[in-house]
């Protein structure tokens, strides 16, 4: 594999918690870049809640807003991987916010009118204790798709709990299959569609 065929992604972890708390969207993350290694990517997470992203549909809103800086990198990278708990059966507040800082990136284009994420392919993560991963994933899929992020088949992977219990991810003494079956689809399909996107730009608007 050569350099021009090493791909970049960027995991924005969305769990509420900051660090140094555990978190069973940071491991979830971390598996899907472990994941997509296997497919010539290196990979770096983010934890939002570690830093001071305003709210907002900016793409920088001034006063020390930690945004752009991690827009610069996701925009560096050829794939961006979203990584959010359930709440209330909704993706997180967090996991909103970037969304909205997205939002953005429509007024942002390159000298053909292409947004600048059309070149980018976009994965989901989804961890939580009740059903509603399929429910989040759509939100998630419509709002990348419309900031011009690419999604590939079966471009997230899940894990739910029984309804009414209080297990975690993270708690689990290991990963089920089921779980490793679809990250690792992820992993090759969205590697896949990235590298296709860095050889056959989408045409200018």
């Amino acid at each position: 594999m050569t350099e021009q065929d090493e791909l970049r992604a960027l995991a924005l972890v969305c769990t509420l918690k900051p660090s140094p708390s555990r978190s069973s969207s940071q491991l979830l993350a971390e598996q899907v870049l472990e994941a997509l290694g296997g497919h010539g990517v290196t990979g770096e997470t983010v934890r939002i809640a570690d830093h001071d992203v305003r709210p907002g549909v900016t793409a920088d809103a001034g006063d020390g807003d930690a945004w752009p800086r991690i827009r610069a990198r996701m925009l560096a990278a050829d794939i961006l991987v979203l990584a959010t708990p359930i709440w209330l059966g909704h993706p997180c507040s967090v996991a909103q916010r970037v969304l909205e800082r997205l939002d953005a990136e429509l007024s942002e284009t390159d000298g053909e009118g292409r947004m600048l994420t059309y070149g980018k392919a976009a994965a989901v993560a989804v961890v939580g204790n009740e059903d509603g991963a399929h429910k989040v994933s759509a939100d998630l899929y419509q709002g990348l798709n419309d900031v011009g992020f690419s999604l590939a088949p079966n471009a997230v992977t899940y894990w739910v709990g029984e309804a009414m219990h209080g297990t975690d991810y993270q708690d689990l003494d290991e990963t089920p299959d089921s779980v490793r079956t679809t990250t690792a689809t992820l992993a090759a399909n969205t590697a896949h569609l990235a590298r296709v996107l860095r050889g056959a730009p989408y045409p200018p608007v």
